[in-house]
């Protein structure tokens, strides 16, 4: 039995059936995220001052994502345009592109994890905190690098915004410890330990469960793209409209995901 309305408008919607089905189930994602996005700015909008951490995640890697979500928008859309033109070469061409991009996607964010995943923070007994990268660790002590010292009560990633006159002074003489190169604690100065993880406060818990669950929204758009770049554009050969009707479903998908990470970026990196 053949479905109809596959590569053919219906009469009640002038859509065909798959442009109707990704804009009920992009509806659904909408109020997804439209409900995780209302949690985060309510948390922060409800934060009290000095209270909510700023500055934590590293914009380079955050930009360079936008940039590479923009550009595989583009390459989805010339990936479409290229079926409806008849030439089949461009559009494997534009859609390796776009593969190739959410592969480089993933790969970035994973090294944003690992940066945090990496990222100690220790307080010590006698009351201080400092946090900084893991480099080493034996029996006896561990090695952060680049660490910054502050008062335990600031909280998981306190970032002064400014420093006083004395420690200016003290900086520019060459006796800040508070940004030194590298620091070697011993295990008897810790109180306690851990690290950036979704676990460490309330902005990594969201950090993780915004960019994760865009993330594996990333990962499935690309295995299905991907697809249909390898054995399923077999269909192209006995039915080049619905081939191109599936392609201009994916992506709108990926359109959304794109769109997405673009409040994404400036709520969790930039705000």
């Amino acid at each position: 039995m053949d479905v109809p309305y596959t590569d053919t408008a219906r009469p009640d919607t002038g859509l065909y059936n798959g442009k109707v089905g990704i804009w009920l189930f992009l509806a659904s994602e909408v109020m997804l995220f439209g409900a995780l996005f209302s949690a985060y700015i309510l948390l922060r909008v409800g934060a009290m001052d000095g209270h909510w951490p700023t500055g934590l995640l590293d914009v380079g890697p955050g930009f360079i994502n936008t940039l590479i979500l923009i550009l595989s928008s583009v390459t989805v859309v010339m990936a479409w345009a290229s079926l409806k033109l008849n030439n089949f070469k461009n559009f494997k061409l534009f859609q390796g592109i776009t593969v190739f991009c959410a592969l480089l996607f993933v790969l970035i964010k994973s090294y944003e994890y690992n940066s945090k995943f990496t990222h100690h923070d220790v307080i010590l007994t006698n009351g201080m905190r400092v946090d900084g990268h893991l480099v080493e660790e034996t029996e006896e002590f561990i090695v952060l690098s680049h660490p910054v010292e502050y008062p335990a009560e600031k909280g998981i990633g306190y970032r002064p915004t400014a420093i006083s006159e004395a420690e200016e002074h003290a900086h520019e003489a060459g006796d800040d410890h508070h940004h030194a190169e590298d620091r070697k604690i011993s295990k008897e100065e810790i109180d306690k330990r851990t690290n950036w993880g979704p676990w460490a406060n309330t902005f990594f818990a969201i950090y993780f469960t915004l960019t994760g669950l865009h993330a594996i929204h990333v990962v499935g758009g690309a295995l299905v793209i991907a697809y249909f770049w390898g054995p399923g554009s077999k269909l192209w050969k006995t039915n080049p409209e619905r081939f191109a009707n599936r392609i201009e479903v994916t992506g709108l998908f990926w359109h959304f995901v794109d769109l997405v990470w673009i409040f994404l970026f400036p709520i969790l990196y930039l705000l």
